[in-house]
């Protein structure tokens, strides 16, 4: 029976040793920490590794993740300027960075943040006219981080970025914009189209132009050439006959030449009076034509007369 006691007893210590050093020894997590309450008052923050603590004394009263955490903001209607209803759906970015200020500033910064969040986007949505909205995304992103950080710094929390998912206007505004989109593009094809149609005849025009010049110049350059061949060849029979002259004056001068000059008109004249002769229906006879000689000297006489 002693024996049993002491079994039982040495078991109850056992026990309530290894509770003691369970609730001694605490193992934090990376990217964790955790805040201890001693009777009730903040103690310390323990950070990742092994920690002590003293049991039954010490609490841990609050676990914080120091990630950076996504935080979906519920859908909610807001109203523009333009007197629009919006559906706007978002995601909060925020990581803690006080984990005392995160346990004691807020009974719940998650709740806090998310209802701020909402808040801002209706203020700064209310600001912007619809067709704004979408265009600047990036303003209402940057709005809504900025009144965020500035009043979750006493919560111990740092808000890194908004990011709107969705925006969606009621179907009557989506079927007008709809409209409009398609009126936009089908301005800009017609818009396009005579544009092209007017530098088609820009070019057109241009071309002609220059088919126009091109032949122009053509023209001139072939009349140019036939007045420079037309030259080259007056040129060549104005040498040639100054060249057949010099040598028929040379021919003169020499001896016998000026009596084969005669005989040369002699018998031009003799063959020229012939063709008279035989011109129209009258034939003309000399009246000494069987003195050719006569004939002949009257040649020389109208050569000497020439002289």
């Amino acid at each position: 029976m002693m024996l049993f006691n002491t079994s039982l007893i040495a078991l109850v210590l056992f026990v309530v040793i290894a509770v003691a050093i369970a609730q001694t020894i605490k193992i934090i997590p990376q990217q964790h920490a955790w805040v201890v309450e001693r009777l009730g008052r903040y103690h310390k923050t323990l950070t990742p590794g092994p920690s002590l603590v003293v049991p039954f004394i010490d609490r841990i009263a609050h676990r914080h993740v120091l990630k950076e955490i996504p935080l979906d903001v519920p859908s909610q209607v807001c109203i523009t300027r333009d007197n629009t209803q919006l559906q706007v759906d978002g995601v909060l970015y925020f990581q803690v960075t006080d984990p005392v200020k995160a346990s004691y500033g807020s009974s719940n910064f998650v709740f806090a943040i998310t209802q701020l969040s909402q808040t801002t986007l209706r203020s700064v949505i209310g600001k912007l006219e619809l067709d704004k909205t979408f265009e600047e995304r990036e303003l209402i992103n940057h709005s809504i981080v900025n009144a965020l950080d500035e009043a979750a710094a006493n919560w111990g929390v740092k808000v890194l970025r908004y990011e709107i998912k969705d925006l969606t206007p009621p179907k009557e505004i989506l079927h007008a914009m709809q409209a409009q989109i398609t009126a936009e593009r089908e301005k800009r094809a017609l818009i396009a189209a005579s544009e092209g149609k007017k530098q088609e005849q820009i070019n057109l025009a241009s071309g002609a132009r220059e088919a126009a010049i091109q032949k122009s110049e053509g023209e001139k350059q072939a009349a140019i050439n036939q007045a420079q061949g037309q030259a080259a060849a007056t040129l060549a029979v104005a040498e040639a006959n100054a060249c057949a002259i010099q040598q028929i004056a040379a021919a003169i001068q020499s001896a016998g030449g000026s009596d084969a000059v005669n005989l040369k008109i002699a018998e031009q004249y003799i063959s020229a009076f012939g063709n008279l002769a035989k011109a129209g229906n009258t034939l003309i006879v000399p009246a000494n034509l069987s003195d050719m000689s006569a004939l002949i000297a009257s040649a020389l006489a109208i050569v000497k007369q020439g002289k």
